[in-house]
């Protein structure tokens, strides 16, 4: 499955790269047909980084990932024009080791707020900030960290028409104190005060990403 994303190539494709490099080898080994490739492909369990006793700085973002298939194929082929399906994929990394720590596959109207809780989910071990764009300020998201990790920072620009709450002045809440400091130093300020600029990190892993693996899935099930 590795040489199969990194070389972007079909199941059959795969079958004769892998027969090619065997006999290269000189070694009497069987090589699994591309409908075992397929099969092994929707149960492989993919490992991932194990989280440690340090807290993480998560970085969210996300970004759409074509659907790959006979679509494709007829309008490299024939032209032939067809209303093109993609996906929505969901990364959380850690900013200190750029590992890619969670993640989710949506379809193309889930919204990035939505995918917060199940993004928290899968990070093992604490938080110790959570850093996502605009799309992420929303209440629910908010509740949410603060249910999961009470200690984390949520570094999330507030909305150019946000207010503040109603306990501003008394108790103010992470986004009150955001909205302060946009007050005081403006949204660049802000920005570079909050350490919101590390966000940058995780769209260099999704470009990393679409560089090495591609901007499309080849397979039309969730499980494969």
């Amino acid at each position: 499955m590795t040489l199969r994303a990194v070389f972007r190539l079909t199941l059959r494709q795969t079958e004769g790269l892998m027969a090619s490099i065997i006999g290269l080898l000189g070694l009497d080994l069987a090589i699994p047909d591309h409908s075992t490739i397929s099969h092994r492909a929707q149960t492989l369990e993919v490992p991932r980084p194990r989280g440690g006793r340090e807290p993480v700085h998560l970085l969210v973002d996300s970004t759409g990932l074509k659907l790959c298939g006979p679509g494709e194929w007829l309008v490299e082929k024939h032209g032939t024009r067809k209303r093109r399906g993609w996906r929505k994929l969901h990364l959380a990394t850690d900013a200190d080791t750029g590992f890619i720590v969670a993640l989710a596959l949506t379809d193309k109207d889930a919204d990035d707020g939505s995918q917060a809780g199940p993004l928290l989910d899968q990070a093992e071990g604490p938080v110790a900030s959570f850093t996502g764009n605009g799309a992420y300020d929303r209440d629910d998201v908010y509740a949410g960290i603060a249910t999961r990790h009470p200690d984390a920072d949520v570094i999330i620009p507030p909305r150019s028409s946000a207010v503040p709450s109603d306990t501003a002045g008394a108790a103010p809440t992470q986004r009150d104190r955001h909205l302060q400091l946009i007050a005081e130093r403006g949204r660049m300020g802000w920005q570079k005060g909050s350490g919101y600029n590390h966000r940058a990190l995780v769209e260099s892993d999704i470009s990393r990403w679409k560089r090495v693996i591609g901007d499309g899935l080849r397979s039309q099930t969730d499980g494969r």
